[in-house]
């Protein structure tokens, strides 16, 4: 059995955190199989399954919630799942409805707590030790100011009911309850309702400002003196986070006056529920596990310490602020966490090259660990490796090829916690020709050989021209091993097919010990078998990173980062640094239009706060110091397209908002690049800069014909500029570039949650679905369609029971015009080859490249060839998750029966396959959904439902889901978890 207590913590129903203890999990099923089975077969059933059933539900619990935890109701739903898995029906079908019928008790009990607390009958333990009755009227006074503004008569139409949210936190309180434990009631009660109306996220926000208030500055939002009170807070957060050593003490050389002065308290409400939750749990600074930021200090924080080594700090770092606490520009995860601290470790991705030495080897997986350590994405190029069965000189022994290092590596990633507050995250590459290929590209199975899966981390092929060449003629390919032909992992082009073809002729001649010779096309499909089936491995283009790289001068990209967004040269001396922070474009969308000169000083200001990360950097590692300070590269990229399309009345297939794409990517791109050159008149060229593409007068977007070239082949991408590039390349001739890559996209999940806009350039994933953070689960619902639907009159209680069966899909709504319904039309709706055509028009101007995630509806295999051999024509560097339509995350027992509860959901394609090892526990768990819905709904009720008591505090049942038939989801994970949805694979930002 091992240890009773697992690592993962689990939400109670009233929000407060314990430890998930197994010992409970086995002692419930244990009661479960004695209530459910007769004394002579249960003694056999628990020696059979009770241990495999508690290990496996402890295995999912621990694999799934890497970096947010579960609540109860998760927990239970786990448990039910694998009793159905290991054939224990009776057993599953007592859980389910006992699991109802306590369900109904704690809403009895609710109701009779509702009815003591209108009779006075209630005590509240306030935070001095002191027990007074509970006031309803002080409890809807608080309220009613969250809900100020945003409230509407009667609950209905537009706006919040204030009674309403106090209706559900008196049902969920209790005599002698905490003021702490009130907030949260109060919280979930918000929360609950946000699926009514996005309104709701506002109001649950303001009364988290509320606590923050209360707990940093001792004051409530009610306070005539809350200003004065936030500014002496923020002065005496500095003093106490510098002597408790969290802050830097550089910090207390401010004009501190000055600095308090600027902030703009209002800017709070810019924050949507889960943005200043996320900032709470994770990124507010913290002595003695008490926060000491409010969100305006640690905006201004951060900006300190990106100015801290500024000539006039206090000017810049009031520049910086009100970029940042205006949401236009956020810096990614590190910088936020680290910025203005102790450890300033500001950077997001390092990339590495191991090079065939054991010595080096292990030199890198210590690297790893210390890069790890402090937040920072991995990206390991491992092609150096000689292939399994080639000769050790030194020993005479056979090597055992790469997979066993990349097993140690996976554990290495396994083992660190960043910064204690995310897990370590590593991407292996591997170039196609490896002799290893074929095992690398197991790597994620479910089955197979534990001592060569890397379950925990994550694999991408790095893929050269002439592979892709030979699929398409159908041709054959080679496999080598890299000791016996060193150069050429260091070549690309031209210079790579003529030196491959070398390699090949030796091998005819009888001149390599080892190489192996197969189909490309059969390679090729075994690449994308592997993608479909565990995510992995991405798809990466060698030649495209390196023949537009702007450093081809200096040494080759040898595979991207952790998120594929970062093609930056890697050898033993240096180790690839990238600083990331994303232009947030819903807040530049002005009327009708983009406020240009609005995102001009916003990208130029940001440009200087990346630049002054490559200076404050806190380095792990020498090799990366050397290489940051030698190439100084950042990474520009961006949040909230899908946002801007959403308010200039755009779906994302119309040419409008290809043009839109296409422009403002080029605008942005000529200011980063335009910042950077005049960051080099003031503080001098990189130090690698002469002989780059910068100093022969090449920009990225003439990069694309020198692709062609090296190809002999066209690449289909438009050319058209908007803008005169006369005068910007005048001025890098004149005074050269700062940064010798400027920009990069990269997912960010987790920041864009903070801004409270849609992820990177990303599509909107569906219009309504749960989202998980590290506190919980949280339903989200479009805003925008919710404003579009009222100015037509369609939203109301119905249409948003009907936006949930569907899943959050528009396509089946009758009532809904064919202009909204294109506008909304969900990612899997979209047709994947417009990502393409989104994505090169982005990518021709940008210098390192886009973390773009494919989504597919369906198995149709000669689609999914044809969308990756289009990226690869179409000139894209890389590419990342592929995800295929997955099953629905929402609630739908309250639906009413009219959409067919047990229907299909109207607008479903044809369901893909599950991997399989997962495909008998799915069709297993649509039994047990059935069971579950027509027991539960003819009433039915075994006496054995209640022989049983639970040890685990039972939260409300989910409801049915009877999309469970759906859509496979084969969505590439990370530690568990979904890239999009997900903070876990977000080292980038």
């Amino acid at each position: 059995m091992g240890g009773t207590v697992s690592s993962v913590m689990v939400v109670k129903r009233t929000g407060d955190v314990v430890d998930f203890d197994r010992a409970r999990i086995r002692k419930v099923i244990s009661k479960a199989i004695r209530a459910t089975t007769s004394a002579k077969d249960r003694d056999a059933l628990e020696a059979t399954h009770l241990d495999a059933v508690v290990g496996d539900v402890v295995s999912e619990v621990d694999s799934r919630f890497v970096e947010l935890h579960p609540n109860v109701e998760n927990i239970q739903d786990i448990v039910e799942k694998h009793l159905v898995k290991h054939g224990l029906y009776e057993i599953a079908k007592a859980y389910i409805l006992y699991r109802a019928d306590h369900q109904k008790a704690r809403e009895e009990r609710k109701d009779q707590i509702a009815r003591q607390s209108l009779l006075g009958k209630l005590t509240v333990l306030k935070r001095d030790g002191r027990t007074v009755l509970f006031d309803v009227t002080k409890l809807g006074d608080s309220i009613s100011r969250a809900a100020a503004g945003l409230t509407s008569d009667d609950g209905g139409g537009e706006g919040v009911s204030a009674d309403l949210i106090s209706g559900e936190t008196i049902r969920n309180i209790y005599d002698g309850i905490s003021t702490e434990e009130i907030e949260k009631a109060m919280l979930m009660a918000c929360a609950s309702f946000i699926e009514k109306d996005a309104a709701y996220s506002h109001v649950a926000a303001r009364l988290f400002l509320q606590r923050i208030y209360k707990e940093v500055i001792g004051s409530s939002v009610a306070d005539t003196n809350l200003a004065s009170s936030y500014r002496e807070a923020f002065l005496f957060g500095l003093q106490r986070g510098v002597d408790a050593g969290v802050f830097d003490a550089q910090l207390l050389e401010f004009d501190g006056q000055r600095l308090a002065a600027e902030l703009v308290i209002e800017r709070d409400e810019l924050l949507r529920y889960m943005g200043i939750q996320t900032l709470y749990e994770r990124y507010f600074a913290r002595t003695d596990d008490t926060i000491i930021e409010t969100p305006q200090a640690f905006w201004m924080r951060v900006a300190m310490g990106l100015a801290i080594g500024e000539k006039d700090r206090e000017a810049r770092a009031i520049e910086f602020y009100h970029i940042v606490s205006s949401l236009r520009f956020v810096p990614s995860t590190p910088t936020l966490f680290h910025a203005g601290t102790a450890h300033p470790q500001l950077s997001s991705c390092y990339l590495t090259t191991v090079e065939d030495d054991l010595g080096h080897i292990f030199k890198s997986l210590s690297d790893n660990a210390q890069l790890s350590k402090w937040s920072g994405g991995l990206g390991n190029d491992w092609t150096n490796i000689r292939g399994t069965g080639s000769a050790i000189n030194s020993t005479g022994v056979d090597s055992q090829g790469v997979i066993p290092f990349l097993k140690i590596a996976n554990d290495v990633t396994l083992a660190i916690n960043r910064s204690g507050k995310r897990r370590g995250a590593t991407c292996a590459y591997l170039e196609t020709w490896h002799l290893d290929i074929e095992d690398f590209l197991d790597l994620r199975r479910n089955t197979g050989d534990e001592r060569r899966r890397t379950h925990d981390m994550n694999t991408a092929n790095w893929i050269p021209d002439l592979f892709m060449k030979r699929v398409v003629a159908d041709e054959q390919w080679t496999l080598f091993s890299p000791d016996e032909c060193s150069d050429l992992h260091h070549l690309y082009g031209r210079a790579f097919e003529e030196r491959y073809a070398h390699y090949e002729q030796m091998a005819d001649n009888g001149q390599l010990a080892r190489y192996k010779r197969m189909p490309a096309l059969k390679l090729w499909r075994k690449m994308l078998n592997m993608l479909f089936e565990t995510g992995h491995p991405w798809v990466t283009f060698k030649d495209a990173c390196n023949i537009r790289s702007p450093q081809d001068h200096d040494g080759v990209v040898h595979s991207s980062n952790l998120c594929t967004e970062i093609t930056l040269n890697t050898s033993a001396e240096e180790t690839a640094v990238c600083n990331l922070g994303s232009v947030n474009f819903a807040q530049h969308v002005a009327g009708e239009g983009v406020d240009y000169e609005k995102l001009a000083e916003t990208v130029e200001v940001a440009m200087r706060m990346l630049d002054n990360v490559v200076d404050i950097n806190f380095y792990p590692t020498e090799e990366a110091r050397r290489s940051n300070m030698r190439h100084r590269p950042v990474g520009l990229g961006m949040i909230g397209l899908q946002d801007a399309f959403f308010m200039l009345d755009m779906a994302f297939e119309d040419d409008a908002a290809l043009t839109l794409n296409d422009n403002v990517m080029e605008f942005v791109a000529y200011h980063a690049i335009l910042s950077s050159s005049r960051l080099g008149a003031e503080r001098g060229r990189y130090e690698s800069y002469a002989g780059s593409k910068w100093d022969r007068g090449l920009l990225p977007q003439d990069t694309i014909a020198l692709l062609e070239n090296e190809r002999g082949m066209p690449v289909d991408v438009d050319r058209s500029a908007a803008l005169d590039w006369g005068p910007l390349r005048q001025h890098i001739a004149e005074h050269g570039m700062r940064n010798s890559n400027t920009m990069a996209i990269a997912p960010t999940a987790t920041i864009s949650t903070i801004a409270g806009c849609f992820p990177s350039f990303e599509p909107i994933y569906k219009n309504i679905y749960v989202k998980s953070n590290i506190s919980g689960e949280f339903t989200v619902i479009n805003p925008y369609l919710i404003d579009d639907l009222r100015r037509e009159g369609l939203w109301n209680e119905e249409t948003a029971d009907e936006l949930k069966y569907r899943d959050g899909s528009v396509q089946g709504m009758t009532l809904l015009s064919d202009q909204l319904k294109r506008k909304y039309r969900v990612a899997f709706e979209i047709d994947p080859h417009r990502y393409l055509q989104l994505a090169a028009a982005r990518g021709k101007w940008i210098d390192q490249s886009q973390s773009l995630n494919l989504f597919m509806e369906g198995t149709n295999g000669r689609l999914l060839s044809d969308i990756y051999v289009q990226a690869w024509k179409m000139g894209l560097k890389t590419t990342y998750y592929l995800r295929t339509l997955a099953a629905s995350q929402v609630e739908k027992a309250t639906l009413d029966s009219a959409y067919g509860l047990t229907q299909n959901r109207a607008s479903a394609a044809e369901p893909a396959p599950l991997p399989a090892a997962q495909a008998d526990v799915a069709v297993d768990q649509t039994l047990a959904i059935a069971q579950r819905l027509s027991t539960i709904a003819a009433g039915q009720r075994p006496p054995e439902a209640q022989a049983y008591q639970s040890e685990f505090e039972l939260a409300p049942p989910p409801a049915a889901t009877p999309t469970a038939e759906g859509i496979a989801d084969t969505e590439p994970e990370l530690n568990g978890q979904s890239c999009t949805d997900q903070e876990s694979c977000e080292a980038c930002q």
